[in-house]
């Protein structure tokens, strides 16, 4: 019988580095805030620009996720998926958020 993995025995890779960098990115947290925004049908009074903390997009991102810690996304392919799902949602928003040149 193999022991398991435990989620503190990961070692995080890539992925986990661009998770990182992502959480780091205020484009991305801007992202959470508009999307929080959205989803709760909020007006910017009630949640302005700037709410989300790094820390607010880690912990959003690992229950997005649904993990613990962003190593996690290096071992377990499912995981992975929906992490380059939210990445390509966010890269789509901040492409239309991006003024465009006459």
């Amino acid at each position: 019988m193999m022991p398991s993995i435990t989620t503190h025995s990961l070692k995080g890779g890539r992925l986990a580095q661009a998770a990182a960098m992502l959480c780091q990115d205020p484009g991305f947290r801007l992202y959470l805030d508009h999307r929080k925004r959205h989803k709760l049908g909020l007006c910017i009074s009630q949640l302005p620009d700037g709410t989300h903390s790094e820390q607010d997009a880690r912990e959003w991102l690992c229950a997005a996720c649904n993990i613990q810690s962003r190593a996690e996304l290096d071992h377990h392919p499912q995981v992975a998926a929906t992490f380059h799902a939210i990445r390509s949602r966010f890269r789509r928003w901040y492409l239309r958020q991006r003024p465009r040149s006459a």
